[in-house]
């Protein structure tokens, strides 16, 4: 394979024989853009963060940084914007507002709300002073805030508005370390009161911002190294609380640079009249790195108003030139091009197949999308365009996979790059993405981002081979400067993942000919489903296997849908006791059958999950009842019991 992406650092390696030592592993890769090299060309004064914004700030202080729709009468209308110079000087206000609470370089200050422009502020000020700053969100689940707070031993807090309430539930168990409170916007007197009564302070946006007006020069900025940890993100662990993922300066600038030189290579590199649309939870990496290159290149970030609903007005409005998204966002847009197509009348549904296999044809032969098929461009595909604002010129889509039918559609109608990529937190988001009009990657995520090393580990008990020659698979590893610093007081955890520097991902993937990498499985039963939300399904079996007439349950999804579904072998008893006062006859196969037999015990599943306080998409939104247990006869569980999950999918697909 000449792998032609790729440049080898590294032999593979033979199993070590002992027993339990390390399995086999490919050879180590790193991308051959970027000159091959390991770490970016250092650039003078770029240690941290902080760095990132502060020369941005000198190089284009009049350019527009952040924007927003203004909102008059209760109607949204156009985009206003605060300059580079005009956020800077808000950031060393509030920076000075922070210190003056008495947190100093390596102090805790929580973020929580969705994205806007104070959600920037105020990461800025933390980067300024060498605080950390620490991310909340609630898709973690009930306990995370209060979790996250007392964990990170989180000392002052910026809240959305409406997020407040959900903060003071914390108390008073996360007064031990919160002593203030900053709302995003206003506070109201019951709020003011109920916080004080639990001993801390609660300011609103504006008099936080003048509590450190003129005691700037008090508060000297510190000075911040690169190894200075800047971010703790908390991640869904597969089991129990979430993981506080410590985030250095060093692994920021490294995947800002990286971005920088991918995109370059790929003659799309960020000017500073591009924009963004915020929209994508900047407590996520991936959002907040794509942020972090837009404010290196003095480009704008507009915000959304933060409802679903109204993103494509949003975007209708701000004509962003890079658009980044989840699969589940794309899958909609495909759904609604596919609408429009198939309610378009004869003629034009005629034409746009005509020119959707043209453009298809040439592009697979190699064409750049822009000079694939120009004149149909014209005719057919500027109206999906205009349905993104008209001057998209990059979808970047991550989080789960995208799917090879809207991958393609996209490719092939919205006449800008679709580009997918792979990474975690722990590798602070993109370490692969697919390189630009290369159609023979779709599927694959492409090739390592510049300065990333990677290699694959074999996985024997799973059939995976990494020294391969036709075609490596293995557990991707991941090593170099953008990898994350450990788990938060977890050395533990941190143990496991981080073996003589190389973060084992828990994704099975396999090298294309080409040098691309193509995700194929899973090594632990933990997968997300099509909203990027994270499933451990070995948790919620245990958790649904305590209903009432449940006596064992396979649950199943993935990346492609949004829900989950489920296999329930129903305990006999409780549930012909069920049909007999239901009306329901027969022997108990067919009351397996019974439509009504399956509502009820899918009613039995969602008490237990409201019981449990488990998340929407947690719950079991189909069932099929199977009277036979499963066994080792159909090769459906192994002798101690436990579930074979491809065994099992193949059995019931």
């Amino acid at each position: 394979a000449t792998r032609k992406y790729l440049v080898q650092v590294a032999e593979g390696r033979e199993a070590a024989p002992e027993e339990g030592g390390a399995p086999s592993a490919g050879p180590v890769y790193r991308c051959a853009a970027g000159a091959g090299g390991a770490s970016p060309p250092a650039v003078p004064g770029l240690e941290s963060c902080w760095d990132i914004f502060r020369l941005s700030v000198e190089k284009y202080p009049g350019n527009p940084m952040m924007g927003r729709r203004e909102i008059m009468d209760g109607k949204a209308g156009k985009y206003t914007w605060v300059t580079y110079k005009e956020v800077y000087d808000t950031v060393i206000k509030v920076g000075a507002s922070i210190r003056s609470c008495g947190i100093n370089k390596g102090g805790r200050c929580g973020i929580y709300g969705g994205n806007s422009p104070e959600w920037v502020v105020s990461m800025q000020a933390c980067n300024a002073h060498g605080i950390y700053c620490v991310p909340l969100y609630d898709t973690l689940g009930a306990g995370a805030i209060e979790f996250i707070l007392c964990h990170a031993e989180v000392e002052i807090a910026f809240v959305e508005e409406k997020k407040i309430g959900e903060v003071l539930k914390t108390l008073p168990n996360a007064t031990k370390f919160l002593k203030t409170i900053v709302s995003f916007g206003k506070v109201s007197p019951d709020q003011k009161e109920k916080v004080e009564q639990n001993g801390l302070s609660i300011y609103s946006w504006s008099e936080f911002v003048l509590k450190g007006d003129g005691a700037e020069e008090k508060y000297e900025l510190p000075p911040k190294e690169k190894a200075d940890i800047c971010t703790i993100m908390y991640t869904s662990g597969t089991t129990g609380d979430p993981k506080g993922v410590l985030i250095s300066n060093k692994s920021i600038i490294t995947i800002v640079s990286a971005v920088d030189e991918f995109l370059r290579n790929s003659n799309e590199q960020i000017r500073e009249d591009d924009v963004y649309i915020s929209y994508l939870p900047l407590a996520h990496i991936f959002d907040r790195v794509i942020e972090e290159v837009f404010i290196h290149h003095g480009a704008s970030i507009g915000f959304w108003r933060g409802d679903v609903k109204l993103l494509v007005e949003d975007i209708g409005e701000l004509k962003p030139t890079i658009f980044c998204a989840v699969p589940r966002v794309l899958d909609r847009i495909y759904g609604g091009l596919q609408d429009k197509v198939s309610t378009g009348g004869f003629l034009k549904k005629t034409l746009f197949n005509v020119a959707y296999k043209y453009k298809q044809g040439n592009m697979i032969k190699g064409s750049k999308h822009e000079d694939a098929a120009s004149i149909f461009d014209k005719l057919v595909f500027t109206k999906v365009k205009r349905g993104l604002g008209g001057r998209v010129r990059v979808i970047l889509s991550g989080a789960a996979p995208l799917s090879n039918h809207v991958e393609e559609f996209l490719r092939v109608v919205t006449c800008s790059h679709v580009l997918q990529g792979y990474g975690l937190t722990e590798t602070c988001a993109g370490s692969f993405v697919s390189l630009p009009n290369n159609m023979s990657m779709l599927g694959t995520v492409g090739p390592p981002v510049p300065y990333v090393e990677v290699h694959l580990e074999s996985v024997p008990e799973m059939g995976y081979d990494a020294l391969s020659k036709e075609s490596p698979r293995g557990e991707i590893c991941i090593r170099g400067d953008t990898l994350f610093s450990g788990y938060y007081k977890r050395e533990d955890l941190t143990k496991e993942v981080l073996v003589d520097g190389w973060f084992h991902t828990g994704d099975i993937g396999e090298w294309q000919h080409d040098g691309s990498m193509k995700i194929i499985d899973r090594k632990k039963n933990i997968f997300k489903l099509s909203q990027g939300e994270y499933v451990a399904v070995e948790n919620l079996e245990n958790i649904f296997g305590q209903a009432p007439n449940v006596d064992s349950i396979w649950v199943y999804g993935n990346s492609f849908e949004s829900c989950l579904v489920a296999v329930i072998n129903p305990n006999k008893q409780g549930l012909e006791r069920w049909a007999e006062s239901n009306g329901v006859s027969g022997d108990f196969a067919s009351i397996c059958g019974d439509a009504k037999a399956k509502e009820f015990i899918l009613e039995e599943l969602s008490k237990t999950g409201k019981d449990k306080k488990l998340k929407g998409f947690e719950m079991i939104r189909a069932v099929h009842l199977e009277p036979v247990l499963f066994d080792m006869e159909r090769d459906l569980i192994t002798p101690t019991y436990k579930k074979k999950r491809p065994q099992l999918l193949k059995y019931y697909q």
